[in-house]
């Protein structure tokens, strides 16, 4: 299986470990050249092309008229909505699946025609939905009323929370993390949840507490990100 990944951020960085891991035959596509140059390095030039891939004439040359799949993961949701609708319409690309960073352009994609698109941000209120009771769910716009918001951090390579449960960072009450991402699956976590490197945290807590968290977490290694940030 022949698949095209556009957008080398860490999503589309992972994505492509995972998929070569697996042994399908992968191009990822990056058009800043630092990014394409560091990308190189950590993969190899025969997966890594620097180019765009919303242009019709840099899909033609990386072949995406014998692609299996697109997955577009840029930050940005038109580039990921044109690189699909081009090898979909150009291409004939049988499968296109974008990352939609606003949850509000989900349904615009999917009347386009891309085949699957992914939100993080809906994957959690997902998650918090059948973790927390019914009567106490509450959609983000009452959230935001709340005091309240949805962020997510990564672990860091070689962070010292990694190895650690999660009971061992003494988090308060309004520190709910209700999922992590590790490779491709997700983990309802308990308070006997072991932190990995890499490991991407979703956690409800209250807006005033980001540097709280931050510092019980991770100490000052990182910053948490707002859902629906741009990678």
């Amino acid at each position: 299986m022949y698949v095209i990944v556009v957008g080398g951020g860490k999503v589309g960085y992972y994505l492509t470990k995972s998929l070569l891991s697996e042994g399908y035959e992968v191009v990822l596509t990056e058009k800043e050249k630092r990014r394409a140059d560091e990308l190189t390095d950590e993969l190899s030039e025969s997966v890594v092309v620097r180019g765009d891939g919303c242009e019709a004439m840099f899909l033609a040359q990386i072949g995406t008229h014998r692609a299996d799949v697109l997955v577009a993961v840029t930050g940005d949701d038109e580039d990921n909505l044109v690189s699909c609708q081009m090898a979909k319409a150009k291409f004939q690309v049988p499968r296109t699946i974008a990352r939609v960073n606003n949850p509000k352009n989900q349904v615009i994609f999917q009347k386009l025609g891309i085949d699957v698109t992914v939100s993080a941000t809906n994957i959690i209120l997902s998650l918090l939905e059948q973790e927390i009771p019914r009567h106490s769910f509450v959609n983000l716009i009452q959230l935001k009323q709340a005091g309240m918001e949805i962020v997510e951090v990564e672990i860091p390579q070689k962070s010292p929370s990694a190895g650690k449960r999660l009971r061992e960072f003494g988090l308060e009450r309004d520190m709910y993390i209700s999922a992590i991402l590790r490779g491709d699956g997700s983990i309802t976590p308990s308070a006997d949840t072991e932190l990995q490197a890499g490991d991407k945290i979703y956690a409800l807590i209250r807006d005033t507490k980001e540097t709280e968290f931050r510092a019980l977490l991770l100490g000052d290694a990182v910053p948490v990100v707002p859902v629906g940030g741009r990678a």
